[in-house]
């Protein structure tokens, strides 16, 4: 990685600014459902708002939903005078935007009110706030998302299923290549390109490989802090959605674009180290310590009662059933893909939770934030984990809500997580998600045209 493309602590924007020949600087602000909101600014208004805190932006970019609309707010009058809130550029975060053109960069925003009290509906604050209580215990917490995404033929008709691109053999997928070097070459221009921008941009990427669906691929992340892999993910999306249109194809993290094929997840592998950088998973006899078994008690405990930060829309649901490639259960165990939380084979330093349940749908930093927060309670609440699930844990019953109506009502009555996020955050994302599923509720599908337009 060129550590030049992105600014490195303490180096004077200015200068970087400079140095790349930057002309545009995008300020990104993440939505609740991970969409990069925000604006664009020349590079001299962008050096200047970081000196007079004077960039704006409407309250109301945390209360879009998926297809555009604004959901409103409890408070009418707040949703009708629309408040500015204050964008404070995180200067940490500014890299090149190789994707966009030449003379772009990309920074973060975080969202401020007018008398400098973090904007809490914000889901990089959401974030902030559970790594804060790590740190009041003396913890760091190291994360290392494995994020799955389609490449696909352009789809111009939503009213018609997804196929795969035409590969560089001429021809399109038509049965699943797991694993497959060659399947995984015939996409080599668009990986290639994913890569270089990737480099550009300072993502720590790790390996690549061909997965389970026709032209579905993995990519896994370094591990590392949560907020800035929470930044690189959303990154990596743009990136590779850019790289695939100039490849003449799409990219989709959709948690299940294809009814026929498996889904795409956002597994999160994470551990828990102390101050001096010692693991708090493992003991020095290599034996999972306490804190590690509360940690996966506090995941089976909360994951099924805050599954919307796991499985934020409608389509998630159609991923998380036994047999689809995606667990449907809060079961543990070493190395078995079958259980929603699977300890990696690995010694002492690595021992580590893989959280397999996010789609790659989920908002990263509140997919991550969930997870923390889960394995957090149980340690406080002293949580005991199950006994070690075994064979087929495709087989053991669900304690999982099934749809996105039921997980919501579970997750407004999840006491302990509620009070820890804060209000702000809850009403703010119960009002998008409860917006978004009474319009999806609203739509005939082809499935019911199909088979009930001339039958009932």
């Amino acid at each position: 990685m060129n550590t030049n493309t992105s600014l490195s602590s303490g180096n004077d924007p200015k200068a970087w600014l400079a140095q790349h020949g930057i002309n545009e600087v995008e300020c990104l602000v993440p939505d609740m459902n991970g969409v990069l909101r925000g604006k664009a600014l020349p590079a001299a208004k962008f050096l200047k708002a970081l000196e007079d805190r004077a960039l704006y932006l409407p309250s109301s970019a945390f209360l879009v939903s998926i297809d555009g609309r604004y959901t409103g707010s409890i408070d009418e009058g707040f949703a009708y005078s629309d408040p500015d809130m204050r964008m404070v550029p995180d200067v940490s975060t500014l890299t090149l935007a190789p994707g966009a053109g030449a003379g772009k960069a990309y920074v973060f925003a975080d969202a401020f009110h007018m008398d400098d009290r973090p904007w809490m509906a914000s889901p990089r604050h959401v974030l902030r706030a559970v790594l804060d209580l790590y740190r009041q215990r003396g913890w760091r917490a190291v994360v290392a998302p494995e994020l799955e995404f389609y490449l696909t033929a352009p789809n111009p008709d939503p009213d018609r299923p997804l196929t795969a691109p035409v590969g560089g053999n001429g021809r399109a997928e038509s049965v699943q290549h797991p694993y497959d070097m060659a399947a995984l070459e015939e996409f080599e221009p668009v990986v290639r390109r994913i890569y270089d921008y990737a480099a550009a941009s300072g993502l720590p990427l790790d390996t690549l490989i061909h997965e389970s669906g026709t032209a579905q691929l993995e990519i896994n992340f370094l591990h590392g802090d949560a907020l800035p892999l929470a930044d690189k993910v959303l990154l990596f999306k743009r990136l590779t959605r850019q790289a695939a249109q100039q490849s003449g194809m799409h990219a989709t993290f959709m948690a299940k674009p294809i009814a026929a094929q498996a889904g795409s997840s956002m597994h999160l592998h994470m551990s828990v180290i102390d101050e001096t950088g010692k693991t708090l998973f493992a003991g020095s006899d290599d034996a999972d310590t306490e804190m590690f078994g509360h940690f996966i008690g506090g995941l089976q405990k909360y994951v099924p009662e805050i599954m919307p930060l796991f499985a934020p829309n409608v389509n998630s649901f159609r991923r998380i059933r036994p047999n689809h490639s995606a667990p449907a259960n809060i079961e543990w165990s070493h190395d078995n893909r079958s259980c929603g939380l699977r300890v990696p084979a690995g010694g002492r330093a690595a021992r580590r939770v893989e959280n397999r349940l996010p789609g790659a749908d989920s908002n990263p930093y509140l997919a991550i934030a969930g997870s923390l927060l889960a394995g957090y309670l149980g340690v406080e609440q002293k949580l005991a984990r199950s006994a070690e699930a075994s064979g087929n844990a495709y087989k053991i019953k669900s304690t999982l809500p099934k749809t996105m109506e039921e997980a919501l009502d579970r997750f407004t009555a999840c006491d302990p997580v509620r009070e820890l996020l804060g209000e702000d955050f809850f009403q703010t994302y119960l009002r998008v998600k409860s917006v978004e599923l009474d319009l999806f509720q609203g739509v005939v599908t082809s499935w019911e045209r199909d088979h009930l337009l001339l039958k009932v």
